[in-house]
């Protein structure tokens, strides 16, 4: 019998992410051996597979929500927009070069086979095989030569539930117009409708139910709730911690500066496991001004945000503060903080131009990116507030373009360089954080410098915190799908 299940939206940011890993969750949990797989993700935020390969990151959500470890084969094509026709292009985890979107319509008709092969490998382990579409399926101006919605599961002939997300408004119109720009043949591939993120008495959907199953012919599977706090990985470009207001009854307040290439910024979820700490992204210099303590985040391209620092007059604000609030760089804000920026080959469109001129840093891309999981235990040297990392275990993975050469050899800490004369610090680790001892240090510094006492008793392990959030959207879905139908189609 067939068993691949695949999950498409009415459009980006509906949840297909969380579903799909939630049904891993689930069905790990009831002895199945399921794996995730999607065939071509388009995002910022991405995850280095212990092979040194890179995939997106709630693929390697998905994989840790079914109890393995993340591998490339459950995102063979990775797109990381470098701004707003173009990406770098990722394929089996590695760069192949930036393209326009036109060329990479093109050139993607070649990467069937690497997908096809991806697939089988996958389903060669695992059974059955959750599948994330992208987008809508409705996007009739890319259907053609199709990699990622109805064209994958027409070729891997897998069954299909699409999610509306009712949060939004307007759930029932985006189901069946969605349903209405599907060829006949691709609507029958459609088992079942799930409304997500629900908030209220379920019962009150029951008339709009009833009136979608009979227009479309298609039942409605679930009706799944709104999980509140669940900080888990979202969709980069859509996520509610960009608008979401700061916390007012927190002690700690962590200001990321929002950058238009911002990525990776999940480094940042270890903070908001404690209800004390408000983490917020803001391109507000005054608004910067009034944190604890600043983090400027990784970009894809480190020159262009530089650019934009400058200009909404952030850098300004950042050197002023030097000294008065500690400022931490994460990749491409380590390189940032440093004195110099160039980038002679193009490889993110080229030029130079100054940094912060905060670490003795200076920075020029290459080609070559470096790819890796790291472990190990930070140096003995870490100067200033956050002196006490030092000889602090870490681990974490390393993903960018760049190499960077530091002035004085002697402020090299690794993985964090600092600054020598102010609390200044920068890392290329990512994940840093996610270390419960790591968190809690930074934590209880920010604390003691304003004289105020956190609890960090609940603080764990970040993988840790987000295990138990793969538990409750599996509880969520449980309660909310229509679970005999599930199991008639995946054949259990």
């Amino acid at each position: 019998m067939n068993r691949n299940l695949m999950i498409q939206g009415t459009m980006s940011g509906v949840g297909k992410s969380l579903i799909t890993a939630g049904l891993c969750r689930m069905l790990k949990q009831d002895g199945l051996n399921p794996a995730p797989f999607k065939s071509q993700n388009m995002a910022l935020n991405s995850y280095v597979t212990k092979d040194g390969l890179e995939i997106g990151r709630a693929q390697a959500m998905q994989a840790f929500a079914a109890g393995l470890t993340p591998s490339v084969e459950m995102n063979p094509v990775l797109l990381k927009p470098t701004g707003d026709t173009g990406s770098q292009v990722i394929v089996n985890g590695l760069p192949v070069g930036n393209m326009s979107a036109k060329e990479y319509f093109e050139y993607k008709r070649s990467l069937m086979p690497d997908i096809g092969r991806a697939f089988s490998s996958l389903a060669e382990k695992y059974d059955p095989i959750i599948i994330e579409g992208a987008g809508s399926p409705a996007e009739i101006n890319l259907k053609e030569h199709d990699i990622v919605n109805m064209g994958l599961a027409e070729i891997v002939d897998a069954q299909v539930f699409l999610v509306g997300d009712i949060d939004r408004g307007g759930v029932f119109a985006q189901l069946v117009g969605t349903l209405m720009l599907l060829s006949y043949k691709e609507r029958a591939r459609i088992r079942g409708l799930i409304i997500n993120k629900f908030r209220g008495d379920p019962s009150l959907l029951t008339p709009g139910i009833a009136a979608l199953e009979k227009k479309c012919g298609i039942p409605v599977v679930g009706v799944i709730p709104y999980l509140h706090d669940l900080k888990l990985e979202d969709e980069d470009s859509l996520t509610e911690r960009f608008t979401a207001g700061e916390n007012s009854d927190s002690s700690i307040t962590i200001a990321v500066v929002r950058l238009p290439r911002i990525s990776n910024f999940s480094d940042l979820d270890p903070f908001e496991q404690n209800p004390s700490v408000s983490v917020v992204y803001t391109a507000d210099p005054e608004r910067l001004a009034k944190a604890d303590m600043i983090v400027i985040p990784g970009t894809k391209n480190t020159i262009e945000d530089m650019r934009f620092m400058d200009d909404m007059h952030i850098s300004e604000k950042i050197r002023e503060l030097r000294g008065s609030v500690p400022i931490f760089g994460i990749c491409g804000g380590l390189q940032i903080l440093g004195e110099s920026i160039s980038d002679p080959e193009g490889v993110e469109g080229g030029g130079s131009i100054k940094g912060l001129g905060l670490l003795p840093v200076d920075t020029v891309m290459k080609e070559d990116k470096h790819l890796a999981q790291k472990e190990g235990t930070i140096s003995s040297k870490v100067p200033g507030l956050f002196a006490s990392l030092s000889g602090r275990h870490y681990t974490g993975y390393e993903i960018h373009l760049g190499e960077s050469s530091i002035k004085d050899d002697s402020s090299d800490t690794f993985p964090v360089i600092v600054g020598t004369d102010s609390d200044v610090y920068g890392t290329y680790m990512h994940g840093i954080f996610d270390d419960a001892d790591v968190a809690n240090t930074v934590l209880s510094a920010l604390a003691e410098r304003k004289g105020i006492t956190l609890d960090l008793s609940r603080q764990k392990d970040e993988y840790l915190f987000r295990d138990s959030g793969y538990d409750r959207v599996a509880d969520a879905l449980r309660e909310g799908m229509n679970m005999d139908l599930l199991k008639i189609l995946l054949g259990i």
